[in-house]
């Protein structure tokens, strides 16, 4: 079964990533969809914590019908390290939103990619200055600035302070690497499943455990995540069949971020039944339509290096959305499943 591999690409000029292009993209801030009936505060609040959510990624995945002509999906995420649980996902939110081609924010015609990018398409709700969300709280002095919340608005007064209440236009934002991952646009390209890219594939391995053997796995040629080294060196993890399978998948295309395949199975770095069996067993419906939810893609480890976050850990996020993507009113939620490879024995010790 073909997949479609997401990487991630360093952009030339981040403006072609804002709405008006309907990007996929990891980091930033989102470039939202659908600009009048934008996710509450309470959507993006961590429960645990009470913490906005960062935004995460975006992807845009569109289909042909009179629905999902624009489609994104969006994740956020609570950075928190105390809200991070094996195995569990309550401190992610995921978003679907979708519009049909004749629609009152974007031209019916593709956008053009010549010449340099226009602005994005400005939303009618107020936005965060730091975090690019829905933002019901103004600077207290000059009025003429949201924020989401007063932990971001603590974050962004020594930038905004300057041009507060002064009359003059604030510059641009320097993004806060505390709020905000770093850009990247997630490129899309199919899968290889042919002889050569097996044949890769085993090459790829044959050089790791020989690297692991000499315990220069850092060399291995082509392997950035670094995150997934810890796994490798993990006995536990050597005798999982199904880590085993992951590695062989993913060696030819070691810096993949996401694999897309709507109404796919998700590639699982670890047992299913040791660590996410009951919640695929009990998958909610639709929040909206009642219908079941599907796989329709996940993101890799491999992301959590471009991220810069020591507190942040997974295995794999598998996103189910729902089968029919039924027609919905600007932003609704969907599920998500956060595999470790941590099994339920090590996490009661980690807790203990």
């Amino acid at each position: 079964m073909d997949f479609d591999l997401g990487f991630a690409e360093e952009p030339n000029n981040a403006a072609w990533l804002s709405n008006r292009y309907f990007p996929s993209k990891l980091g930033g801030q989102p470039a939202w969809l659908e600009l009048d009936t934008m996710p509450s505060i309470a959507q993006l609040q961590c429960k645990q914590c009470h913490s906005q959510k960062a935004f995460l990624c975006q992807l845009y995945a569109a289909f042909d019908d009179e629905y999902n002509f624009h489609r994104t999906i969006y994740v956020f995420l609570c950075r928190n390290a105390e809200c991070q649980q094996t195995n569990k996902a309550e401190n992610f939110t995921v978003l679907r939103s979708q519009l049909p081609l004749k629609n009152k924010f974007y031209s019916e015609e593709e956008p053009s990619e010549d010449g340099q990018p226009l602005p994005p398409i400005a939303s009618s709700r107020k936005l965060c200055a730091a975090c690019g969300c829905l933002a019901p709280l103004a600077c207290s002095r000059c009025k003429s600035i949201n924020y989401c919340s007063s932990s971001h608005q603590r974050a962004h007064w020594k930038q905004h302070k300057p041009s507060c209440a002064t009359g003059q236009s604030a510059h641009p934002s320097t993004p806060l690497s505390e709020i905000e991952f770093p850009l990247y646009e997630i490129v899309m390209e199919r899968e290889s499943t042919s002889e050569s890219a097996v044949k890769d594939e085993q090459a790829c391995l044959a050089e790791y455990e020989e690297l692991s053997a000499r315990g220069q796995t850092g060399e291995l040629r082509d392997v950035s995540e670094k995150e997934l080294d810890k796994y490798f060196g993990s006995a536990a993890a050597m005798e999982d069949k199904a880590f085993q399978s992951f590695k062989k998948r993913i060696a030819a295309e070691p810096e993949q971020i996401v694999r897309y395949k709507r109404q796919g199975e998700p590639l699982w770095i670890a047992n299913v039944k040791d660590t996410i069996e009951s919640q695929l067993q009990e998958l909610p419906n639709c929040s909206q339509c009642g219908g079941p939810r599907q796989f329709e893609f996940q993101l890799m480890p491999q992301m959590l290096t471009l991220l810069k976050d020591e507190n942040l850990d997974w295995g794999v996020l598998a996103i189910y959305t729902c089968a029919s993507s039924c027609p919905i009113s600007g932003y609704v939620e969907e599920h998500l499943i956060k595999q470790d490879i941590v099994g339920p024995a090590a996490a009661a010790e980690e807790v203990a």
